[in-house]
């Protein structure tokens, strides 16, 4: 079964509906989503809208947490404090009750879902690295673990004790190997790629495809800037950065 996994929507709703688009016209035949919901991006009520009634499963990120109040902004850098302050004060009391429901981890269809990293969820890593990601596996009952917040898509494969890393937009995972997949940022891109990006999972032909697309970004660009939000929020939509 193909199931689309998104990430980092980060209030984008011009690449979030692009993405939904594509979900539909590949039959994806469930969703679910790694956090960050919002941050940065002008429209977090109509991104959360917009999914959470089909989300078959959803975890928490940083900044859902910090709109919601349960993390503070003091790790923040000032233009993110400043859109996590504008997006508190923005969202409706229901959104900010679904965001403060969501969970940090969740075992779902047989894999685990986190925002961050599966070793300690609430302190935000990074997996960036061979390295990092040996040490989250380890963490990690689950044969494959799909992560977001670093906005950098790629696959780490753990073979025996050898982790092996791929940017290929597609990888055939392969039985008896461990999995921890970053997956793309729908709405905040930073590898130098643009477009906006989610992953899609054949649970049967065990794949994992990294999918980017082209979106409406003057459009993204311009509802930031309409929305009163520091500016660099708006330019750095058109780097990718």
């Amino acid at each position: 079964m193909l199931h689309a996994i998104l990430s980092d929507i980060h209030g984008n709703i011009d690449a979030l509906d692009t993405t939904l688009a594509d979900i539909a016209a590949r039959g994806a035949g469930t969703l679910v989503c790694l956090g960050d919901f919002v941050g940065y991006g002008a429209a977090p009520n109509e991104c959360i809208d917009r999914v959470r009634a089909t989300l078959e499963a959803a975890v928490a990120g940083n900044h859902d947490m910090a709109a919601c109040g349960r993390i503070k902004l003091g790790y923040f850098n000032p233009d993110a404090a400043k859109a996590a302050t504008w997006t508190t004060d923005t969202l409706t009391p229901e959104n900010v009750q679904y965001l403060r429901d969501l969970p940090m981890s969740v075992l779902w269809r047989g894999v685990r879902l986190v925002h961050s990293s599966p070793a300690e969820p609430e302190e935000w890593h990074y997996v960036l690295s061979p390295g990092d990601a040996a040490f989250e596996m380890e963490s990690c009952a689950e044969s494959v673990c799909f992560v977001g917040h670093s906005h950098y898509p790629g696959t780490f494969e753990l073979d025996g004790e050898l982790v092996t890393y791929s940017r290929e937009p597609r990888v055939l995972g392969r039985a008896g190997r461990r999995y921890l997949v970053n997956v793309p940022s729908v709405g905040q891109p930073r590898d130098g790629d643009r477009r906006a990006g989610y992953l899609l999972f054949d649970d049967e032909r065990f794949t994992f495809e990294h999918v980017r697309l082209e979106y409406d970004i003057p459009a993204a660009m311009k509802r930031i800037r309409d929305a009163g939000l520091p500016p660099f929020l708006a330019e750095r939509l058109q780097w990718g950065e």
